[in-house]
């Protein structure tokens, strides 16, 4: 992995779609801090298209499209998009709410399918102080088994045999830097991602280097491995052995602080060839 510094002007130039994880990526210590969220906001005013990809709940999704500085925001590891278009306004009118869109993979499996809840009870049994995370009344399609998010942390070892139980059941599982999430159904943070850009923005999948990806943990790994432009805020470095396909490149600081970071990079690497471009 690179220092995000040495992207190049013309690399940083290309990008048109800014995608990221949220939890340890976006987030740090659990709170979105200001210097984080203003810059999704410069990110937003320059022009480039927004999408957060995480394995946060169908609920966490609904506010996120509706009160972020976003395009889309990808949910439940690749089981649904949300997005919204702006409501119709007559003229001399304040604008109106936005339309709230959804979409649903069609691989996706609803959290009531009796695999999961038998995965959900082997866990609970078998790994001391796991729990189901606290948002799970408002998943539709995964299981989320909280090892990191609140007390007491229980570290990679129990994430790895939360996963291996979810294996053995035949079922999905990918690990974050919190949860570990399992659901049933052939699809990840990458399937639904490159479906939204297709549908929703006409993106060539020919086109990789137009798309930016920034994360933290193994359930990025499938966006790694996929585009070249891709960036790890420094806690990565706390799981790597975990993660076959590492990002290109690496923040220096970790967290809210790191994707800061990487944004003021990719801001000022912009300006400069767009400068440089029209001397």
């Amino acid at each position: 992995m690179k220092p995000i510094a040495e992207i190049t002007s013309a690399e940083a130039a290309g990008i048109r779609y800014v995608l990221m994880d949220i939890d340890d990526t976006l987030t740090t210590a659990g709170k979105l801090s200001a210097a984080a969220y203003a810059a999704l906001w410069r990110l937003h005013e320059t022009g480039l298209k927004l999408i957060p990809v995480t394995g946060r709940s169908a609920g966490w999704c609904d506010l996120i499209a509706r009160e972020w500085p976003v395009d889309g925001v990808v949910g439940e590891n690749g089981a649904l998009v949300f997005w919204e278009t702006p409501g119709d306004t007559k003229a001399g009118e304040k604008p109106r709410t936005g339309f709230l869109n959804q979409e649903f993979h069609p691989g996706a499996v609803q959290n009531n399918h009796p695999a999961l809840q038998r995965i959900k009870e082997r866990a609970l049994a078998e790994v001391p102080g796991l729990r189901t995370a606290k948002d799970q009344p408002f998943r539709l399609f995964d299981i989320a088994l909280d090892f990191a998010e609140e007390a007491p942390v229980l570290g990679l070892e129990a994430a790895e045999r939360v996963k291996a139980i979810a294996l053995e059941e035949g079922a999905q599982a990918k690990i974050s830097s919190i949860h570990v999430n399992v659901w049933m159904g052939k699809y990840d943070k990458l399937s639904m991602a490159e479906r939204f850009l297709q549908k929703n923005f006409s993106w060539s999948g020919n086109d990789d280097r137009s798309v930016f990806f920034t994360g933290d943990s193994p359930n990025d790994e499938p966006m790694f491995a996929r585009f070249p432009l891709t960036c790890g805020v420094a806690n990565i470095t706390h799981c790597k052995e975990l993660i076959q396909h590492l990002p290109a490149f690496v923040s220096q600081k970790e967290n809210g602080e790191g994707f800061t970071e990487i944004a003021e990079v990719l801001l000022k690497r912009i300006n400069y060839f767009c400068n440089y471009s029209h001397k």
